[in-house]
């Protein structure tokens, strides 16, 4: 099995946007809730673990004047979200930076990125990171933030018992069979991952660890405006 980066799950880069919409269930709406979460009008967003550019892609086409900064530390997926964004016509508008978003947290002056930002967004990425790490970035997050930023997280969250583990396990394989998805087939195409800079392997939270953690990082308003099982769209505003 390929040796991967968290969050690239894939060993092969291009099986990434089909694979990950057979894995997952509802994929797409989970994007969708993140983006219209930030408001149209946004013009400088970060994005942490950019990943083949799925988000980015949604965030461009929704904020029509937003310039995005989008973080990650695979050059592989890096390369395939400008290709695809650039061949989708938002190349100028779209900046991808090789960077660890762990590493940021705890030394941003190594990225110009500034405090300015409208909004940060991430989706299947922080849960790479242990929890001290989750809520150092958080803060750092806040920080980099205008007063009026808000911050939207979508990713697997940890059940709050093995009851509701194994009703979530239930609900994804019932998904796939309704889909006739070859979960094997799906599976057998994953790498194993090994770590990378703070990221390891799946590191899980609860939601109200998530939602905790918000709080302590300065967020006033946090929310969740999506849940689907483990699943779930999570953040606020400072």
């Amino acid at each position: 099995m390929s040796q991967i980066f968290p969050g690239e799950v894939f060993a092969n880069t291009a099986d990434f946007d089909n694979g990950i919409r057979q894995l997952l269930p509802k994929y797409d709406e989970m994007l969708a809730v993140i983006t219209r979460c930030l408001p149209s009008r946004s013009s400088r967003i970060l994005e942490l673990g950019c990943g083949t550019g799925e988000l980015s892609l949604k965030l461009l086409k929704h904020c029509p004047d937003a310039q995005v900064i989008a973080l990650d530390y695979s050059p592989r997926m890096l390369e395939f979200a400008q290709a695809k964004i650039a061949s989708a016509g938002y190349g100028q508008r779209w900046t991808g930076v090789q960077a660890d978003f762990g590493d940021w947290a705890i030394n941003p002056e190594k990225l110009n990125i500034g405090r300015e930002l409208d909004g940060c967004v991430s989706s299947l990425a922080i849960h790479h990171l242990q929890d001290e790490m989750k809520l150092k970035l958080f803060q750092r997050i806040a920080a980099s933030l205008h007063p009026n930023g808000c911050f939207w997280n979508a990713d697997p969250t940890l059940p709050e018992s093995s009851t509701l583990a194994e009703m979530y396990q239930a609900a994804r394989e019932e998904w796939a069979n309704q889909q006739r998805i070859n979960l094997t087939e799906v599976r057998a195409k994953v790498g194993q991952s090994s770590t990378q800079g703070y990221s390891s392997q799946d590191q899980l939270a609860t939601l109200e660890t998530h939602l905790q953690m918000l709080t302590q990082a300065g967020f006033k308003t946090v929310a969740v405006p999506w849940k689907y099982y483990g699943f779930a769209v999570f953040g606020g505003w400072l």
